[in-house]
Formats: C-alpha cells, structure tokens, sequence
C-alpha cells in the first residue's frame, strides 16, 4: 500500500520560543521594547512575547503582521513595496497589514509560520523579525 499522507513540517513550542529569543535580544541589543508573535501557517498564534514599555497598539499590530506573512505567503513588506508605488488594491486584501516587520517563516521552500513584529520604525521591526526568521535557515541547515 502506497502511503497517500505527505509529511508536514510544523513549528513546535521549543523552536518558536528560541525565534522570539533571537528576535527579542536583537531588539535589546538596540534598546527597542517591541511586541514579537509568531503564528503557525494557517496565522494561528503560537507564541507571544510584549516587552516591557512597549506600546499598546504594537500588540495588535505584531500578531497581524504575522497572520499577513503566513496567510498571504509573503513578507509584509512585498505588499508595502506595491503599495509605496501607488497601487493601493493592497488595501483592499482582508485581514493584511502591508507594513515592513512581517516575516514569513520558510522550511523547504515552503511557509510553516510566521513572525511579526511592532514597536519601533517598521524598517527596525523587520531587522527584528528577520534575526528570528534566521533561525530557521539556520536549522535547517543542519
């Protein structure tokens, strides 16, 4: 019998929780209190992490970059950059937040997750989210 089930790489509670650690020590290093989420592929949250004096509003923001990057299979800031040059049917997509800081998390060319960050300049969000996003190249390739 030939098995008809493929086989789905997932995050788990103990990768997630190294991502937001890289991110969140990145966002000290530059003294940046920001929020970090990370979601699953269909933008589920996973994990959260709200550093100390960060604002509200990065809250809300952080978890839907993230859902953006993983639901739409694109970086927030893909969708920016198209909005930037003026098409701005980017506005009309449902649930997405074109805003730099969104990353998609990849796992053999495929998307598993995503992370979101929100606290400071959309441009250091995305620095931010990019050092957790880097973890998983890291591992896989190993």
């Amino acid at each position: 019998m030939v098995n008809k089930l493929s086989t789905k790489k997932v995050l788990n509670l103990g990768i997630v929780k190294e991502i937001a650690a890289a991110a969140e020590a990145e966002a000290r290093q530059h003294g940046w209190n920001v929020s970090i989420a990370i979601v699953d592929e269909a933008g589920r949250l996973l994990y959260f992490l709200r550093m100390d004096d960060s604002s509200n509003a990065s809250v809300d923001v952080a978890i839907a970059k993230a859902k953006h990057a993983a639901n739409y299979c694109r970086d927030t800031k893909f969708h920016e950059d198209i909005l930037s040059k003026g098409n701005a049917v980017v506005l009309g997509l449902p649930d997405s937040l074109p805003i730099e800081g969104g990353l998609r998390l990849m796992y053999d060319n495929k998307v598993i997750g995503g992370i979101g960050v929100s606290g400071v300049q959309s441009e250091q969000d995305g620095q931010i989210a990019q050092v957790g996003a880097d973890l998983i190249a890291k591992e896989t390739a190993l």
